[in-house]
C-alpha cells in the first residue's frame, strides 16, 4: 500500500523530477557539485558539532552571536540557486543520488539554523563536550597535560557563555541537564568503568580533582575552577527553571518536513506510527512463539565474570566469522581483525539492565548489530571509502537500518541455529526499537514529555529499566528528529530493498552480493540507496523539491 500511494504520487511530480540518466559517465556540471559540497562543509559553523563547542572557549558567545547565526542563514540561499543550476537530470543514477545528498545536507543546516538552535534552547549542547574532558587520565605525557589544563581553562567561560545563549530553554532540555549533571545516567553510556559510577558530570569532575590531588597537584586549581563552574551552571538552572517553558520537540509538521528533506525517508509520522505498530505485535506475537518452541530447553545463565563474558564473545565472534563465509552472506575483507565489542562486563547493585541481561547471556544479537556484519565493520568500510560526498556522509536511518535488518535477517538465514534461546532475545531487542518509535514522535510532536515517553515504552518492551528508557528517551529527543525511528523503520526500508532487488534479479539474485552492493553504496538515505540499485524513482520522485520549513505550531 505505501509503494501503490508513493508510485501515485510520482506520476504527480513527474514532471517536477529529473528524468533517469543511467549511463556511466563524467556528467556536465558534476564536478560543480563536489565543490559546492566541500564548500557547504566550510561554510558552517564548526560548533554545529557539540565536540568542537569547547575548544572555542571564550568565543562562544561570539560563534554563536545573533549576528553570526543570521548571516550564515542567510548565505544558505546561495547554494540553493547554485544546486538548482545543476544540469541533474542528465546525470547517472550514482551521480543524482549524490545530488540529493548533498540537497539534505543543506536542508539539515537551515533546519538546524531556523529550528533546532540548540546553542538556544539545550543546555546539554555545552554539558555533552565537558564529560570527555572529565575521563582524561592524568598520568599522560606533557603534551597530553597541557592540553587537559586548556581544556579545564576553557570550562568556566564557555558556561558563562552558555548563560547568555540559553534564552529560550525547553523544558525537557533543562531536566535532562539537572539530572546529568548530578546523577548517573546508569547506564555507562560511552562512559569509561567504574565499579561505583560518580554521581554525574559534577561527580566525573570530583574524581578528576581526586586523581589530580594524587598524581598531577598542578592542575588541581584548574580541575577546582572547572569543577566549581559546573556548580554554578546547576545552581543558575535550577533559579531558572521555572522560566525555561519551551517545548522541545519540533511540531508535527516541522517533523514530517525534516524526515522528508533531510533524513529522505519517504513516510510521514503517521505512516512510521502504523508501521511500526504492526512491527511490535509481530515481535511480540514471534516473542511467544520461540519461547514455546523453546520451552524444554534450558535457560541460559548470566556471565558471573568479565572472564566468561569475553569467553562468550570470543566464541561468538568465530561463530558468526564463521556463518558469514559459510553461507555466503557478505564479503569480509581478509584484514578485518578483532573489531571488540560493545557491552563490557559490569556488577551493578540493582542487576543488569536490559541490554546487560541479554548480552550476559548470550551476546550474538548485539554482535551482530554493533560488530559484525553491524556498526563497526559497517564504520571500517565507509573508513576506507574515498568519495568526496560519500566518504563524509553517514545517515542514522542507513546506519541503524543496515544493523536491525541484520538482527532478523540473519537469524532466518540460520546464524542462531547454535543458540535456539537467541531468537528470543532477537525479537526483544525488535520490541525495544519498534516501541521507540511513537515515543519518539510523541515527543517531537509535543504530545510526550520525557518522563511519558520512558513510561510508555517500559509498557511495550519486556525486562526494560528506567535507565535505558531514560537515556534512550534523552537521545531521541535531543539529537535532530527521526532518530529513535531509524532502527525500526530503516530496517523496514531493508526488508523492502531486498524484496525489490530479489524480485528484480528472480534466479540471478545473490544475498552476498545484494548486501555487497549495498554497503559500497555509502551510508546514504536507503531510499537513495534503493534508487541507484533498482532505478524505482518513485521515492526520490518526493525529494528533488524542497518547500519552505512550516511555521512553528501554537
Amino acid at each position: 500500500m505505501v509503494r501503490f500511494w508513493l508510485g501515485f504520487l510520482a506520476l504527480i511530480l513527474i514532471g517536477t523530477a529529473p528524468a533517469r540518466a543511467d549511463a556511466d559517465h563524467d556528467a556536465e556540471g558534476y564536478d560543480r557539485l563536489l565543490a559546492l559540497h566541500d564548500e557547504l562543509r566550510d561554510y558552517m559553523l564548526p560548533g554545529f558539532t557539540a565536540g568542537v563547542v569547547l575548544d572555542s572557549g571564550a568565543r562562544i558567545g561570539e560563534v554563536y552571536s545573533d549576528a553570526v547565526l543570521a548571516e550564515k542563514h542567510a548565505g544558505l540561499t546561495r547554494f540553493d540557486t547554485a544546486l538548482a543550476a545543476l544540469p541533474v537530470a542528465d546525470w547517472p543514477r550514482a551521480q543524482q543520488v549524490d545530488y540529493l545528498a548533498v540537497k539534505s545536507i543543506l536542508n539539515g543546516y537551515r533546519f538546524n539554523l531556523e529550528v533546532l538552535r540548540p546553542w538556544k534552547r539545550d543546555p546539554g549542547l555545552y554539558l555533552d563536550p565537558l564529560m570527555a574532558v572529565a575521563f582524561t587520565e592524568v598520568n599522560g605525557d606533557e603534551a597530553k597535560i597541557a592540553r587537559l589544563r586548556e581544556r579545564l581553562r576553557a570550562v568556566p567561560p564557555l558556561l558563562a557563555s552558555a548563560r547568555g545563549n540559553l534564552t529560550e530553554v525547553a523544558g525537557d532540555f533543562a531536566d535532562l541537564a539537572l539530572h546529568n549533571l548530578d546523577n548517573s545516567d546508569g547506564v555507562n553510556h560511552y562512559h569509561p568503568y567504574r565499579a561505583v559510577p560518580p554521581a554525574g558530570i559534577i561527580g566525573w569532575y570530583e574524581d578528576l580533582l581526586a586523581r589530580s590531588r594524587t598524581s598531577r597537584p598542578d592542575l588541581v586549581a584548574d580541575a577546582t575552577a572547572a569543577r566549581d563552574a559546573l556548580v554554578a551552571f546547576r545552581d543558575w538552572l535550577r533559579t531558572e527553571r521555572r522560566r525555561m517553558t519551551a517545548p522541545g520537540g519540533v511540531g508535527a509538521d516541522r517533523y514530517d518536513w525534516y524526515i522528508r528533506h533531510v533524513r529522505m525517508i519517504p513516510l510521514t509520522a503517521a505512516g512510521m506510527e502504523s508501521l511500526a505498530e504492526r512491527e511490535h505485535e509481530r515481535l511480540t506475537a514471534a516473542l511467544a512463539l520461540l519461547r514455546h518452541r523453546n520451552r524444554d530447553l534450558p535457560q541460559l545463565s548470566l556471565s558471573q565474570s568479565a572472564s566468561e563474558q569475553a569467553g562468550k564473545i570470543a566464541e561468538t565472534d568465530r561463530i558468526v566469522r564463521q556463518f558469514l563465509k559459510d553461507e555466503d552472506i557478505v564479503t569480509v575483507p581478509a584484514d578485518i581483525g578483532d573489531l571488540g565489542s560493545n557491552t563490557p562486563y559490569i556488577e551493578r547493585p540493582g542487576g543488569p539492565n536490559f541490554w546487560e541481561q541479554i548480552q550476559f547471556r548470550d551476546p550474538i544479537p548485539d554482535h551482530l548489530h554493533a560488530v559484525i556484519p553491524g556498526h563497526r565493520f559497517d564504520a571500517v568500510l565507509a573508513e576506507r571509502d574515498t568519495r568526496p560526498i560519500r566518504s563524509t556522509y553517514s545517515d542514522g536511518g542507513r546506519v541503524e537500518g543496515w544493523a536491525t535488518y541484520l538482527e532478523d535477517a540473519l537469524t532466518l538465514a540460520g546464524a542462531t541455529r547454535h543458540s535456539p534461546r537467541a531468537d528470543e532475545f532477537i525479537a526483544l531487542f525488535g520490541i525495544f526499537r519498534a516501541a521507540r518509535v511513537p515515543a519518539d514522535i510523541a515527543m517531537q510532536h509535543n504530545r510526550w514529555s520525557i518522563a511519558e515517553a520512558v513510561a510508555y515504552m517500559r509498557r511495550r518492551t519486556p525486562w526494560l529499566d528506567e535507565d535505558v528508557a531514560r537515556v534512550d528517551a534523552e537521545i531521541y529527543l535531543r539529537r535532530p528528529p527521526g532518530y529513535g525511528v531509524a532502527y525500526t523503520i530503516g530496517k523496514m526500508q531493508m526488508d523492502a530493498l531486498l524484496a525489490d532487488r530479489a524480485t528484480q534479479l528472480g534466479e540471478a539474485f545473490s544475498l552476498r552480493e545484494f548486501h555487497d552492493q549495498f554497503l559500497s553504496a555509502g551510508r546514504l538515505p536507503i531510499a537513495l540507496v534503493r534508487y541507484e540499485m533498482t532505478g524505482a524513482g518513485e521515492e526520490v520522485a518526493l525529494f528533488w523539491n524542497t518547500p519552505p520549513i512550516p511555521p512553528a505550531e501554537r
